[in-house]
């Protein structure tokens, strides 16, 4: 009886000191993770505005062919010298209006006048001897027919008349090139229009063929483009072009043209082709937008800009969106992603911090052709992407992947932390 209350009691002993000794190892397990837990860093996320989250959807755009192009007039000339002389009497610079007709420059015809003069005195000489050649034929003619003299006298005089006449017209031709001469010592505008180039100066002696002005009438301006070998098979007569200058104002209205001709051969070596687009001086945007001031255009000016080609609804975010600081350009992609809890979940705390948040993820993509949309350069993605998908703009900013983030709407103010 005894043996066996010992056994008793000592069972009970040992139990009690088997509890003592889990419940400070639970204790000590508990501290450690508490521990633990409060050395964690707190993770914040990143506070991002509501514009500057863009839900990708499938948008009408206009498809477009990039396109370089200079400025030419339509109608332009270069005003040479016909004959050689002196230069006198130039007074029109550049940017000048001139009207055609007008006299620009005269070279001095000192001796084409002599020339001219002398030519004409020949011609007269001429005409002299053919007076007297055809007085001397209309005798022999009555001599023949009353018989003083023979048929051969006749002829021989007819001979003489006919002698007369050819040196009367030579004599004449050659008075008229040596007038043409000097009426070519006047240099005059051959259009209406304004003084491009001016390449000698009054006083100066000038030869055949020396170039003395250029004038381009602006009223007519076209825009000689080279296109590349695949974007050639795209454009066709009748298109329209956006066009702008390259670093000018943001107020100014772009360029509107239209395709007018297109080279029917390529250009050996770059196989590029040319197209000309006519400036459309009635469609400016000016005219629709107070706001924007009109671009005068002048013959050298570079523009740059996109053929349009047709439409279609495509998948297409903005440029600035592209991020290209990685091989390859991507995408900023909201996604959701479910944290791993740093305790127990039956911790109400660690339960609300274990919500599902938005992470950033870094979506590589495949652009395609870039078109203008709400005022701004979009780009076509081919693959990569779906409709529906959230990404940040360009205005977010380049972010970590894996980045928790924070949508805020206009009523939720900014939390601690954000940027």
């Amino acid at each position: 009886m005894k043996s066996s209350v010992r056994w008793t009691i000592g069972l009970v002993v040992v139990g009690l000191l088997a509890a003592v000794g889990w419940r400070a190892f639970s204790n000590q397990q508990h501290k450690r993770q508490a521990m633990a837990a409060s050395s964690a860093p707190l993770e914040l996320p990143i506070q991002i505005a509501a514009n500057e989250v863009l839900e990708v959807r499938p948008l009408q755009l206009s498809l477009t062919v990039p396109v370089n192009g200079t400025v030419q007039a339509l109608h332009s000339a270069v005003v040479k010298a016909y004959v050689a002389g002196e230069l006198h009497g130039l007074e029109v610079r550049e940017g000048d209006n001139v009207k055609r007709g007008q006299v620009l420059a005269r070279i001095d015809a000192t001796e084409a006048t002599a020339r001219w003069r002398q030519a004409q005195q020949q011609a007269d000489a001429s005409r002299g001897q053919l007076v007297i050649a055809q007085r001397n034929q209309d005798n022999n003619a009555a001599l023949v027919q009353k018989g003083f003299i023979s048929t051969t006298a006749l002829a021989t005089s007819q001979a003489n008349l006919d002698t007369a006449r050819a040196n009367l017209a030579a004599a004449q031709s050659a008075a008229d090139a040596a007038r043409k001469a000097v009426t070519d010592s006047v240099i005059t505008s051959p259009m209406d229009g304004q003084i491009a180039q001016r390449f000698v100066q009054s006083g100066e002696r000038v030869g055949v063929e020396a170039r003395i002005v250029e004038v381009v009438n602006t009223a007519q301006l076209e825009i000689q483009a080279q296109l590349a070998p695949a974007d050639s098979v795209q454009v066709q007569v009748g298109q329209t072009a956006r066009l702008q200058v390259p670093g000018a104002a943001d107020d100014l209205a772009p360029v509107l043209a239209k395709v007018v001709r297109i080279n029917p051969s390529a250009q050996t070596g770059s196989r590029t082709v040319a197209a000309y687009l006519a400036v459309q001086p009635d469609g400016s945007d000016a005219k629709k937008d107070s706001s924007l001031r009109p671009v005068q255009l002048r013959p050298g000016l570079f523009l740059q800009g996109s053929i349009i080609t047709g439409d279609s609804s495509q998948l297409a975010v903005p440029l600035t969106a592209v991020r290209t600081d990685k091989p390859q350009p991507y995408l900023q992609l909201l996604r959701t992603s479910q944290p791993a809890a740093a305790t127990a979940p039956s911790n109400p705390a660690d339960e609300a911090a274990a919500q599902p948040v938005l992470r950033v993820a870094h979506q590589r993509v495949e652009l395609g052709s870039q078109t203008a949309y709400q005022g701004t350069t979009w780009v076509q993605i081919r693959r990569g992407l779906q409709g529906g998908e959230r990404i940040l703009t360009g205005t977010a900013g380049g972010l970590r992947e894996g980045t928790a983030v924070e949508v805020q709407t206009a009523s939720s103010p900014p939390a601690a932390g954000g940027r």
